[in-house]
């Protein structure tokens, strides 16, 4: 019979609740633990709320401008319901492409407090620009937000117009991704966008 596990366990229970200058460090982890928790939902709620629609049209640069675009198209009125929206596109929903995103995004505030885009006139100016930087991120992850809800394996060749399903399964064959082809789908194209010849 072992009877040193006792003893250990004794001794680690009595260092446990032994007081560190006025409180044991049993009662500092246990606080430790339970502020943790308490900050760790606190963070996910306050992330959670930068991803509603509410949230990105606050600034008069989104609202005014592209989300008056995105109105007008299928990701926000379609004969099934489902909206689409500016986070369910721009931000990824694993969690460290997310924060990669979200420090990303927090650059982007300079742009608002130097007032980059702050008229329409402004924004027209660095659409392209924009546009740009928005195409090569998706290109870079595979359009993996539109992936969350669109997927090749998914497309029905029965519930697909046949033009469409055949463009789909041939940029599957290719190993392109959705913003190789649709570009523009919630947002007016830059004045500058020239199509590309493959397309």
């Amino acid at each position: 019979m072992n009877t040193k596990q006792p003893g250990a366990l004794k001794k680690l229970w009595t260092f446990l609740k032994k007081p560190s200058a006025k409180y044991s460090i049993l009662a500092i982890a246990a606080v430790g633990f339970i502020s943790g928790i308490l900050f760790w939902g606190a963070f996910n709620t306050g992330l959670e709320a930068t991803n509603s629609l509410e949230f990105c049209i606050t600034c008069h640069e989104m609202r005014d401008n592209v989300y008056q675009e995105y109105k007008e198209t299928i990701h926000y009125s379609n004969r099934t319901g489902v909206r689409a929206i500016c986070s369910d596109c721009h931000v990824p929903k694993d969690w460290t492409h997310k924060m990669i995103r979200k420090s990303k995004a927090a650059f982007e505030v300079w742009g608002k407090i130097t007032g980059s885009i702050d008229t329409r006139e402004k924004f027209e100016a660095k659409r392209m620009e924009l546009a740009t930087h928005e195409w090569k991120r998706m290109k870079e992850s595979g359009s993996r937000e539109c992936r969350n809800c669109h997927n090749f394996d998914a497309m029905s060749s029965e519930l697909q117009k046949q033009t469409p399903y055949k463009k789909h399964m041939k940029a599957k064959e290719a190993g392109k991704t959705c913003i190789d082809c649709h570009k523009g789908i919630a947002h007016q194209l830059p004045k500058e966008y020239e199509e590309p010849d493959d397309e």
